[in-house]
């Protein structure tokens, strides 16, 4: 069996190595063919959005709104998607049965 201290260590400075990923990770995702595109860091906060300008007249303001919506919630997906990518290998990185 291996060390337990061991593999402890490593298991941190993999959650480390991750937690930095993460950081950096910028998404980018769109919704209604491109109409509203969300940026958006690994840590989901929202960095930027970008609005074709047809959807700015007050008629389109609920398409909007859906769109919007539509957009945060696909680049918060992924943002979980890509996490959930870099943990997967995290316990076999480990060398632990069963993960």
């Amino acid at each position: 069996m291996p060390n337990l201290n061991k593999l402890l260590k490593q298991a941190q400075k993999m959650q480390e190595q991750v937690q930095q990923e993460m950081e950096a990770l910028v998404i980018e995702e769109s919704a209604g063919g491109g109409m509203v595109t969300v940026r958006m860091s690994g840590q989901k906060q929202i960095l930027k959005v970008t609005l074709d300008p047809s959807l700015l007249v007050p008629s389109e303001k609920e398409m909007l709104e859906d769109l919007l919506v539509a957009a945060v919630n696909q680049a918060a997906r992924k943002v979980d998607e890509t996490l959930q990518d870099k943990l997967g290998g995290l316990g076999t990185g480990l060398g632990l049965p069963g993960m």
